[in-house]
C-alpha cells in the first residue's frame, strides 16, 4: 500500500486572494492586496475616497442615461466587485444592484461603479473578523427595501445576514421573485 508524505506549510495566510490572519483573539479575512489592485487598474489608486459605498436614495434604472461605449470594462469591473464581496459584506448590496445592469450598461451605473471605487479605498483595511471566544448562538437579520427597484416594482431582501455568535458567518442579498 502506498502512504502519500505531507508536508506541514505552517499556518494559512493566503488562499484565492484571500489574506488570512490569525492571532490568540480570532481569525481575519480580507482581500487587501485584492483591493488595491483593483484600484490601481482602474486608476483610481489616488482618487477621492468616500465614506458610503452608495448616495443615499440612488435609484439605478435601465433607461437613464447613456450606454457606455465599452460596456466589457463595465462588466469586469462589477465582476471584480462581486469577487470582493467574499469579505466584505458591506459592498453585497450594492454591487447587486450594479450587477443587474450588466448587459446594458449607462454612465449613471458606471458612476455608481466608481464611487463603490472610492468606498474601497476609504475601508481598504476591513475584512471579515471571526472571534476565538464568541458565543456558539445563531442570530439571523434580515431586512428589505420596498418596491424599490424602478424597472420592476420589486423589493431587495437586504442584508440577510447570519451570525455565530458576533460573527458574521453568512450573508445575501436577493431581488424578491414577486411584487410586494
Amino acid at each position: 500500500m502506498r502512504q502519500l508524505k505531507l508536508k506541514d506549510l505552517g499556518k494559512l495566510k493566503y488562499f484565492l486572494g484571500i489574506e488570512v490572519s490569525q492571532s490568540k483573539k480570532g481569525i481575519v479575512l480580507s482581500q487587501h492586496k485584492y483591493a488595491l489592485e483593483i484600484l490601481e487598474d482602474t486608476g483610481y489608486l489616488s482618487a477621492k475616497p468616500v465614506n458610503s459605498p452608495m448616495e443615499q436614495n440612488l435609484s439605478l434604472n435601465k433607461d437613464n442615461g447613456e450606454f457606455i461605449s465599452d460596456p466589457t470594462s463595465y462588466r469586469s469591473l462589477v465582476g471584480r466587485l462581486i469577487y470582493l464581496t467574499i469579505t466584505r459584506p458591506d459592498l453585497v448590496y450594492v454591487v447587486h444592484l450594479l450587477s443587474q445592469h450588466m448587459d446594458k450598461p449607462r454612465h449613471p451605473h458606471l458612476e455608481a461603479a466608481q464611487r463603490v471605487l472610492q468606498y474601497v479605498k476609504y475601508t481598504l483595511g476591513q475584512g471579515i473578523f471571526f472571534s476565538a471566544t464568541s458565543s456558539l448562538q445563531l442570530n439571523a437579520f434580515c431586512d428589505a427595501d420596498w418596491a424599490r427597484c424602478p424597472d420592476t416594482r420589486r423589493s431587495t431582501t437586504g442584508y440577510y445576514c447570519i451570525f455565530l455568535g458576533n460573527s458574521l458567518i453568512s450573508w445575501k442579498t436577493k431581488k424578491q421573485n414577486t411584487v410586494s
